[in-house]
């Protein structure tokens, strides 16, 4: 499926097999010499394929693309080790490129969040077979990229089209939306969504992931946009009224962490099951083993927030922590 949302403005949908996202939005942005292509897919052959019907559709020549990459997440930037020839600019954000390059290097943050995991009451066997089935170990990135590194408010100009850089952190710790003031457009990747909501997850080394987004929110919010490009799904007409949804979102599952304390001590994998998830499992139990996952990232964020306002507090019971109405 391929949309003209402006004259040189696609949007194109990059299906993602057997997950609950259904496909990404993949936006290409053509200028008078060359192209711009903001996120990718996952480094699949499904992905691929229908990439490259786009781009052949669209008269996209690989060898004078660009490309922009909203968050390190593999369904946005999987497959750019593919697409990206060597004279292409990857504009990326500052923050989440020393994440991918100290991966290079040999640091484990998998084996430092399964840590985090077990120690907030997820099973040893549980939380690796979880981390194990994480789309990054599949469909991610395959080989080192240099980055053209980019920070809030830099600027990026393809063709009539000026966009600034918008630092959004929450989704992802560097996670980097674009605005284009004149066009009144924010591609927003997955800092906001419309038919389903943003994970917001607990990141190893981010003290509160889930205020940084609500404080994202409040940032675009005050932005002059009348279309929001999201990563997934639908696209957004009404930004201020979808922020006002996603707060609400966040206060109503805080409320439930609160809920869920209310008759005594629990770890993460305790309060997990109490929180209203938008997935057809009954139980618990019956969740797949990777939303599972990201599941119980969220739950764990949403503590954490509360431990940062003052309303929980942690418990380190021999090795495990468990959380407490303060």
């Amino acid at each position: 499926m391929i949309e003209e949302i402006l004259p040189n403005l696609y949007r194109t949908e990059i299906p993602l097999p057997k997950s609950p996202l259904k496909w990404l939005n993949s936006y290409i942005v053509k200028g008078e010499d060359r192209v711009l292509i903001i996120d990718t897919g996952f480094n699949r052959e499904e992905c691929l394929s229908a990439m490259n019907t786009t781009l052949n559709k669209i008269g996209v020549d690989l060898n004078r693309t660009d490309f922009f990459i909203t968050h390190l997440h593999a369904d946005h930037m999987g497959l750019l080790g593919t697409l990206a020839s060597d004279n292409a600019k990857i504009y990326f954000n500052e923050l989440e490129s020393r994440w991918i390059y100290a991966q290079r290097a040999g640091e484990n943050y998998w084996q430092k969040i399964l840590d985090v995991y077990i120690a907030n009451g997820f099973a040893a066997d549980g939380a690796r077979k979880s981390m194990e089935s994480h789309p990054a170990h599949k469909y991610g990135l395959k080989r080192k990229m240099d980055f053209t590194l980019v920070n809030d408010g830099d600027a990026i100009d393809m063709g009539h089209f000026h966009f600034r850089c918008v630092a959004t952190p929450g989704h992802s710790p560097g996670h980097m939306s674009l605005y284009e003031a004149d066009k009144k457009i924010l591609v927003a990747g997955d800092h906001i969504l419309f038919d389903i909501t943003p994970n917001i997850i607990y990141w190893v080394d981010v003290e509160d992931s889930l205020g940084q987004y609500l404080d994202s929110l409040e940032k675009v919010n005050a932005l002059d946009v009348e279309l929001v490009l999201t990563g997934h799904r639908r696209l957004v007409h009404d930004l201020p009224g979808r922020v006002e949804a996603l707060r609400e979102h966040h206060r109503a599952r805080l409320n439930e962490v609160l809920v869920a304390l209310g008759d005594g001590e629990k770890n993460i994998l305790e309060i997990a099951p109490h929180i209203s998830w938008d997935i057809t499992a009954k139980t618990w139990e019956e969740f797949p083993v990777q939303q599972k996952w990201f599941a119980f990232g969220e739950t764990m964020a949403h503590v954490k927030y509360l431990e940062g306002q003052g309303k929980v507090r942690s418990n380190n019971r021999n090795g495990t922590i468990a959380y407490s109405l303060v």
